[in-house]
């Protein structure tokens, strides 16, 4: 057996500046020494969104005294890591610049190897922090900024099954919260207020629901809620108002994502006839529960087994970031100091699809 690799990870793609510690090897589950999330939520608020400029400033403030204080729980120095891995994109490109930079300087001083992961690999590669899944898997990445089924061969090995066409579905998620003057972040807003709504008050549409393929669209769904919303002729909506046009937005977009990922997990097994059917769903909407209890019934159906990382590593964190450095690492990977950030980078680089470049 390999001896076990220790990881520095650096997460600055969006409005989480993140940094953790773990130490494992490839396709076991790796001892998490230090996982540090410093959330940027407040200061966002008021604005309905993330502020780029507001995001990177943050990181920078923050991000020296996080590695500090990650290597001080992880009870490790500079000199104890194996390699240092950092978001290298896709995302808010200031943020990124942050981050990789920070690992560069790190890098270059400690003489230690520098792995620039791309953020949709941790996010895919994620389930393999808790759960011994084996390649490959089926995987449905929904988060704030993507929306894509793919094949999972392997560390930088993806095969793009379908991708939003318009908007991400967390992206919906953040414009109905905002139309329904629910708080934000959206996504647990507009679950929270579901649970004491009727989904079936508001007939909204379930787009693409019955068109062959995997692709997803949600644009036209957020227009239907605005609609709704619109329709009832009042100044302000009344608080039941707001719960059933969240429960119904929610159970559409569930409808569409399990319809979909039906769609590719009848793909999977023609492609990969031998494979064990595992459905992996990962990203920050991945967190929703009412969307894994579908996606769970919707995968029993087709003989598949439904795998989620627990909530605290579907939103972004550094310890899934450090997970796929660790794997790209044990295969070779090595970047040079000129490693540029990359606003986008799709997980399967040959898919002609304008959802896949991310």
């Amino acid at each position: 057996m390999s001896a076990p690799l220790t990881i520095l990870g650096i997460e600055t793609s969006c409005d989480e500046t993140a940094v953790a510690v773990l130490r494992g090897t490839p396709g076991a589950r790796p001892q998490i020494l230090a996982n540090l999330v410093l959330s940027q939520i407040e200061t966002h608020a008021p604005y309905g969104g993330v502020v780029p400029e507001i995001a990177a400033r943050a990181h920078i403030e923050a991000l020296d005294a996080l590695i500090t204080a990650a290597l001080k729980e992880a009870d490790l120095t500079f000199e104890d890591l194996t390699a240092i891995a950092a978001t290298a994109g896709p995302g808010l490109v200031g943020g990124v610049i942050v981050g990789l930079m920070t690992a560069k300087g790190i890098a270059h001083a400690q003489n230690l190897p520098l792995v620039g992961v791309n953020h949709l690999e941790g996010h895919a590669l994620s389930v393999r922090l808790t759960e011994e899944v084996a390649f490959p898997y089926l995987l449905l990445l929904v988060s704030g900024g993507h929306c894509q089924l793919l094949a999972v061969e392997g560390p930088g090995k993806y095969r793009l099954y379908g991708a939003t066409i318009d908007d991400a579905v967390g992206e919906a998620f953040d414009k109905t919260a905002k139309m329904l003057n629910l708080p934000y972040p959206g996504g647990p807003s507009v679950e929270t207020a579901a649970l004491d709504g009727d989904p079936s008050r508001f007939d909204l549409p379930r787009p693409l629901i019955h068109r062959p393929g995997c692709d997803f669209s949600f644009s036209g769904l957020k227009t239907a809620v605005r609609h709704a919303a619109e329709g009832l002729n009042k100044e302000r909506l009344e608080s039941q108002d707001v719960n059933d046009l969240a429960a119904s937005f929610q159970a559409a977009v569930t409808d569409v994502l399990a319809s979909r990922a039906g769609h590719a997990m009848t793909r999977f097994i023609e492609d990969y006839p031998g494979a064990d059917r595992t459905l992996v769903v990962a990203g920050g909407v991945a967190a929703n529960k009412h969307l894994r209890a579908h996606l769970d019934t919707a995968a029993a159906d087709r003989g598949f087994t439904l795998i989620a990382p627990p909530g605290k590593f579907c939103t972004d964190n550094a310890a899934m970031i450090a997970w796929a450095g660790l794997e790209l690492y044990s295969l070779g990977q090595r970047d040079t100091l000129a490693l540029s950030p990359r606003a986008r980078w799709p997980l399967d680089t040959d898919a002609n699809h304008p959802g896949a470049k991310v």
